[in-house]
């Protein structure tokens, strides 16, 4: 900040003068001008004289207070616990170091937008420029523009989606402008919930799709063996309870390849209740990816380089609206992921032929073929906060035998083939690493194909 420091001019010699009423006229001379001063010496001289008497009488005096107040109360200083930590300037300055870093990374991921939009839930949706979007920081992106659609699998039939409506932000009937994307913008508290900057938006090391590792449990339904291209299914959404902000719960489907240690590759999408990354209780649409089992690669929807969104109508990571209800209407959204046989890229289409964006071919190494197994259902991060098991809901926070209305399902599951065709899943396993908290069961008829109801309350009497 500056300061401006007002500069005072100088005084000028001047006569002193004033005006004696016994000769009623005004003079104006240097001798009286020095008479007057001798005059103001002279009482200012007896005027310290007697101050200075005052004081000499009053230090003994206010010495013998200080000595006696000292001690009846001692220094507020003295005591212990309210000394201030020796150590305050470097956490003061630690603390000051840690938010440069954080709107530092705000500037980086949240772009420059045409137009903003508020959400009724809170959130704030900016029109970025297609080609701004943060995909196009990374360097084999650079100066480039999102693809054109690719062709779609075989049997995927996709219809007018225009009356399509199903997150919170657009109800009002706003929306962005063509050659734009809707981005839900980052805020300082959403970073500052993170473990660290460096970990925002990503999920936690090493969560083993075959393991229950970090606290991470599952209710899925899964295929491998094959070479797979692709995977689609219908996912019933709802709201599930999450019980602190260290915890979440989704349901989502995963395009898996490479091995379940450091060199997994993983393509993910579904719906996701999670307080720490977005700060509250909504079931919201998500996009992941990882390269290296969730270490150093990869993050949640635009929230780094890699996934080009190009669509002007879906915010990923923005709140779903509606969700299904215990007894009532039942609600879900149709997910479609497959690599193009063309350039490579996987795409993602959401519903009757919208299609969402695609993750470039050159992110991945396992993915760059295709995948070795696709698996989908749902995940919750089980903390024991209190010492035993966490009540976060999985689904709709009810078992699977409670079927339709009550348990959340998967239905129409399908996979792309090597020849780009959508074919029914054959030998589908299910699998529950904690089925007194979370179950599931599969099965198939003519009207849903392959599905399963899976999901659970989470702590229960024969979950502790």
């Amino acid at each position: 900040m500056d300061f401006t420091r007002e500069v005072l001019p100088k005084p000028r010699n001047r006569c002193c003068c004033y005006f004696d009423h016994r000769r009623r006229q005004h003079q104006c001379t240097q001798t009286q001008a020095v008479r007057l001063a001798e005059e103001t010496t002279r009482r200012k001289s007896k005027t310290m004289a007697s101050s200075s008497c005052n004081i000499s009488r009053i230090i003994p005096i206010f010495v013998c207070v200080l000595v006696f107040a000292s001690s009846i109360c001692p220094v507020l200083s003295s005591k212990p616990g309210d000394q201030l930590p020796a150590n305050q300037t470097f956490r003061a300055g630690e603390e000051l170091q840690k938010l440069k870093i954080v709107r530092a990374h705000l500037k980086k991921i949240n772009k420059p937008a045409l137009k903003t939009i508020q959400s009724p839930d809170g959130d704030l949706i900016d029109c970025v420029l297609s080609h701004h979007q943060p995909a196009f920081d990374h360097p084999q992106l650079k100066g480039k523009k999102p693809l054109d659609p690719p062709d779609r699998p075989k049997g995927q039939n996709p219809r007018n989606s225009e009356s399509e409506n199903f997150q919170l932000w657009s109800i009002s009937g706003e929306s962005c402008p063509e050659g734009t994307i809707p981005i839900r913008r980052t805020r300082e508290e959403d970073i500052l919930r993170a473990n660290s900057v460096r970990r925002f938006g990503r999920k936690a090391r090493r969560v083993r799709r075959d393991s229950t590792g970090n606290g991470h449990e599952h209710a899925v339904g899964y295929v491998t063996g094959d070479q797979y291209y692709g995977a689609k299914a219908s996912i019933n959404v709802w709201a599930p309870r999450v019980m602190n902000q260290y915890e979440f719960s989704l349901s989502q489907m995963w395009v898996i390849s490479g091995s379940f240690g450091d060199d997994l590759n993983t393509i993910e999408a579904g719906w996701q209740v999670s307080p720490e990354l977005y700060g509250d209780n909504y079931p919201r649409f998500f996009t992941y990816w990882t390269t290296d089992a969730y270490q150093a690669t990869g993050c949640y929807n635009l929230l780094c380089s890699g996934f080009v969104q190009t669509n002007n109508r879906i915010a990923i990571g923005a709140a779903i609206s509606p969700t299904s209800t215990y007894n009532g209407g039942q609600f879900d959204i149709s997910l479609l992921v497959w690599k193009d046989p063309k350039h490579g890229h996987w795409w993602l289409e959401f519903g009757s032929g919208l299609l969402v964006g695609y993750w470039p071919s050159f992110l991945f190494t396992h993915l760059r073929d295709h995948a070795s197994m696709v698996q989908f259902g749902g995940e919750i991060v089980n903390t024991r906060a209190s010492g035993f098991h966490t009540s976060t809901q999985m689904g709709s926070g009810h078992f699977a035998g409670e079927g339709f209305g009550k348990a959340s399902y998967f239905r129409n599951l399908q996979v792309v083939d090597w020849d780009n065709s959508l074919i029914p899943l054959s030998n589908l396993k299910v699998l529950a690493d904690h089925p007194n908290c979370y179950d599931i069961q599969g099965g198939i008829n003519r009207v849903w194909g392959n599905y399963f109801y899976y999901g659970g309350p989470g702590r229960n009497v024969r979950c502790p």
